[in-house]
């Protein structure tokens, strides 16, 4: 399984598109595209104007398709307006139990 965090720092005037855009993104990834398991939007609990989204995928090769795919695409073409980001927190693979 393949996992990460990462952060954005969006325009507070542009908050409620930001979660609007990347809710839409994970609605359709999790639908759409086998290897997408988990796509949470989280609101940082201190500083309103940043974001994570913490995705799973079932390996690696699962979220590049997601990266060359549509909903990644609209996704940025929109958040790149607005939005800082993103800063990778954490990457990597799920070690087996």
């Amino acid at each position: 399984m393949y996992q990460f965090l990462v952060s954005f720092k969006v325009e507070s005037d542009h908050r409620d598109d930001f979660v609007r855009a990347a809710k839409k993104t994970a609605r359709d990834s999790l639908a759409h595209e086998p290897g997408s398991q988990r796509f949470e939007v989280i609101a940082d609990e201190e500083n309103p104007d940043v974001f994570y989204l913490n995705e799973v995928y079932a390996d690696a090769a699962a979220f590049d398709t997601h990266a060359k795919g549509p909903y990644f695409g609209a996704f940025f073409a929109e958040a790149s307006q607005y939005a800082e980001g993103p800063t990778w927190l954490m990457r990597g693979n799920l070690v087996p139990r």
